[in-house]
């Protein structure tokens, strides 16, 4: 492979600095739980920080507990690495993530870990990259060493360290999929496996390699965002990427992983809503668009029901996400459903006269962008729709829409 001469500066220093002195110890502290007592298959960190629109971590972490079995929790250990100066934004958060996820703390299977502001390398002088404002440079350097504690931390609790940003969904038994993978390649010459081609989540480090892509992390950090760093990383160490399709991590869409860097809020323009599901507990349809945190409950639905969204004035949609269930059980999900849009009203403009298939709901959970199929059409009606019976409850928690 032909390297060009800033890369193979990159890869000189690093070779020489691997040589040289170690960086100083991380003194990561655990916040909530306890590590496995036994080495687990699998390490999952996430990093997060306070972000001024919210976070998604309850949704993202909901979701990998979600999509796993019992059988599944038992090989892996959720890493989340909370990194804020607000005492308050961090209390409230332990607060929140001991009692949301109290029998997983309980099973050690999620550890929450924060680092002393001691550990970080200075910010003062910082370097400009990619023209990026300051603001950015100093998110992505944070990031990059928040990244490198939790791989710090994780290097003796398991086998294998896989990457995840906060604010995703994954797929079900996306541990035995990635197991499997690891399996066929277990003899192969690799540094990383990507399971998800978005930004840093789903990338697959060996625990063996995990003290020099911490180093790396560590002493390039000021250089470009880590999801280009780890990607210059595996340009050095393995230079073929090995990329695993289809992705089982999808981006909620909501923010992206660096502050500064908000995609925006959802819209929800003014629309009727309709439906033929059976109201209980004085819920009502309408909660179910609100973004007032409010919800839509129902007992109980036959395929075919559907619960729609008629805007008054049709929308460029950009993107959708549907999110149900109730609790960290798993329950009130809809677990047979779909989403359709549709782009041509009825006469009275009630509803749409035929409906076009955004996506299928995975474990209760659609976020999806949409891909008009002409330009520039409008959306009109946004159709939740049951594709098989549920006989117990179910709970959904919101449609938010992304308009243009």
């Amino acid at each position: 492979m032909q390297l060009n001469p800033g890369r193979t500066h990159h890869l000189q220093t690093f070779k020489d600095m691997q040589n040289s002195e170690p960086f100083k110890p991380v003194n990561s502290h655990i916040l909530i739980g306890a590590p496995p007592v036994e080495k687990k298959l699998l390490a999952i960190g996430i990093s997060s920080v306070q972000r001024p629109q919210g976070s998604e971590l309850v949704d993202t972490l909901q979701s990998l507990f979600f999509a796993s079995s019992s059988s599944e929790r038992k090989h892996f250990t959720v890493l989340v690495h909370l990194a804020g100066a607000d005492p308050k934004w961090l209390r409230q958060m332990i607060d929140s993530l001991s009692a949301l996820f109290k029998p997983h703390i309980q099973a050690r299977e999620l550890v929450v870990i924060t680092t002393p502001l001691t550990s970080y390398h200075p910010s003062k002088d910082i370097k400009r990259t990619f023209n990026d404002p300051p603001t950015h440079v100093g998110s992505h350097s944070r990031q990059n060493m928040e990244y490198a504690f939790l791989m710090n931390f994780a290097t003796h609790h398991s086998d294998y360290f896989l990457m995840v940003e906060d604010d995703v969904t994954c797929v079900p038994e996306f541990v035995t999929q990635i197991a499997t993978a690891v399996s066929a390649w277990e003899n192969r010459p690799w540094v990383t496996l990507e399971f998800s081609q978005q930004g840093l989540t789903g990338k697959l480090f060996r625990r063996r390699d995990l003290p020099r892509v911490v180093h790396f992390l560590l002493l390039f950090y000021q250089e470009m965002p880590c999801d280009d760093l780890l990607s210059h990383f595996q340009d050095l160490m393995q230079h073929t990427p090995v990329q695993f399709l289809p992705s089982l991590f999808q981006h909620m869409g909501n923010s992206s992983s660096l502050e500064g860097d908000d995609m925006g809020s959802p819209r929800n323009p003014a629309a009727f809503i309709h439906t033929n599901l059976q109201v209980a507990h004085d819920s009502v349809p309408l909660n179910a668009y609100s973004l007032d945190g409010k919800f839509f409950y129902t007992q109980s639905a036959e395929a075919g029901s559907h619960l729609t969204v008629v805007l008054d004035v049709p929308a460029q949609v950009s993107r959708v996400q549907v999110l149900t269930g109730s609790d960290l059980r798993g329950e009130d999900l809809l677990r047979d459903g779909q989403v359709e849009l549709g782009y041509r009203s009825m006469d009275g403009g009630s509803d749409c006269n035929d409906y076009i298939l955004l996506g299928l709901l995975v474990n209760g959970i659609l976020n999806k962008q949409v891909l008009s199929p002409k330009s520039g059409e409008k959306v009109k009606c946004v159709r939740l729709l049951v594709t098989a019976p549920a006989p117990s409850g179910i709970t959904i928690r919101h449609i938010r829409l992304w308009t243009k």
